[in-house]
């Protein structure tokens, strides 16, 4: 096995400092005391590191290099190495199932600087041989090129055997009504991104393999945040319209986002996965890591930024998502990275909240993106 998880590790892919604060580490494996402090507030927190090590699709779907297992036995560590590969001979026995996978490539010929991007159903066997040919990463942590990501794959796009891999976690038997509704599969090559989205139902995020950073906001701070994003586009497009002199242009940019209707806006849409929503969402949420300020200049953290929480996890590691929490996700390091998302049935009293929130939200906003 390998060391633990180190900070200092991921520091190492994304750049320093981060303003955002840690988030708080359940020190034990203390279904009572999670249920109290944390799931019945609807509070985020990381569970105890390696909660999930024995997981069987963590366990079945990935290979240990014979250097990291040496090199953890060598230390003493019980944690999961943050490296890891595919267990292909598992896997490749349903590469004929479908499966979501996006496709990100940086060779657009329209627009060199501007990735392409496509999200469409594919073999899983493709997405397996792609991970075994992909060229290696470069001195910075990017890959050549192309990026595959198998991107919200629910339970349902898998055969049978592979499901039970994924049995209902204790701690959602024991805190809450007991029943995950749906669980989402992500699996890569770093660098992976997920931009800001919040979700309708209580998340508890599992770390499959590799190493993941989560940022998170509160509902009302991560509400500011989008609406500002939401606003520079819309002014851009109107400061656009207004360049053109085009009357239709300037109307159609109050009720368009980056060409997406306002009331279509979705988890996880086109829109948001490239071109200038993509990039004014990652500089609002991880501007300090990308020595890049909101304003474009380096020069300024948005408040936002110091009110936010930051969860760094590694295989094995888990951490429970509130309902209506917003947060973003990269993928770092080397080798695979891959996760789980199990979202929780709420009760009554937490739906309630969860509508009239989104209810309030929609009001002062417009729609916002939700992951479904």
């Amino acid at each position: 096995m390998k060391r633990a998880f180190s900070s200092s590790a991921v520091r190492g892919k994304i750049k320093p400092p981060s303003h955002f604060k840690p988030l708080d580490t359940l020190p034990s494996h203390d279904t009572a005391a999670f249920r109290t402090s944390y799931f019945q507030p609807q509070l985020p927190v990381i569970l105890p590191r390696g909660h999930f090590a024995q997981l069987p699709a963590i366990q079945k779907w990935f290979s240990i290099p014979s250097s990291a297992s040496s090199s953890s036995s060598a230390s003493g560590s019980s944690a999961l190495p943050s490296i890891s590969s595919l267990n292909y001979t598992y896997l490749e026995k349903h590469s004929d199932c479908s499966v979501p996978v996006e496709f990100t490539s940086s060779q657009n010929p329209d627009s060199p600087e501007t990735p392409a991007f496509q999200r469409l159903y594919a073999p899983l066997g493709l997405f397996l041989k792609w991970t075994k040919t992909t060229a290696p990463l470069n001195a910075e942590g990017i890959p050549a090129n192309t990026n595959l990501y198998l991107a919200q794959c629910q339970l349902l796009d898998l055969p049978p055997s592979l499901r039970l891999d994924f049995p209902t976690p204790a701690l959602v038997s024991e805190a809450g009504k007991g029943d995950v509704y749906d669980t989402n599969i992500w699996m890569g090559v770093p660098p992976t991104y997920t931009p800001l989205h919040r979700d309708p139902n209580p998340n508890l995020f599992v770390q499959m393999a590799g190493r993941k950073v989560i940022r998170l906001y509160a509902p009302e701070t991560g509400l500011r945040v989008f609406e500002r994003v939401r606003q520079t586009i819309l002014r851009r497009q109107k400061e656009d319209a207004n360049a053109n002199a085009n009357a239709n242009a300037n109307a159609n940019a109050n009720a368009n986002i980056n060409g997406i209707t306002a009331g279509d806006a979705k988890f996880r849409g086109e829109e948001m996965m490239q071109g200038l929503e993509k990039e004014l969402l990652e500089k609002e949420v991880w501007g300090d890591t990308m020595e890049i300020g909101v304003d474009g200049e380096g020069k300024n953290v948005s408040p936002e930024m110091r009110e936010g929480f930051e969860a760094h996890l590694n295989a094995g590691d888990g951490m429970f998502i509130p309902m209506g929490w917003w947060h973003s996700i990269k993928g770092v390091g080397e080798g695979i990275t891959a996760s789980s998302a199990n979202f929780i049935k709420t009760t009554i009293g937490q739906l309630v909240v969860s509508m009239t929130m989104a209810l309030h939200a929609t009001a002062r906003y417009g729609s916002i993106p939700i992951d479904k």
